[in-house]
């Protein structure tokens, strides 16, 4: 029981950085993205 715990919360932890790591590639996707609309309008 505790192995098969401790497993399933190593692949929680893991989904949850990779989940993490892809939405702080959007946000700077997006910054990007208002950066050069900013830029644009200067």
């Amino acid at each position: 029981m505790n192995r098969k715990f401790r497993l399933s919360l190593e692949e929680l932890t893991k989904k949850n950085k990779e989940e993490l790591l892809k939405d702080k590639q959007q946000l700077e996707k997006i910054e990007r993205k208002m950066d050069e609309k900013h830029a644009q309008t200067k």
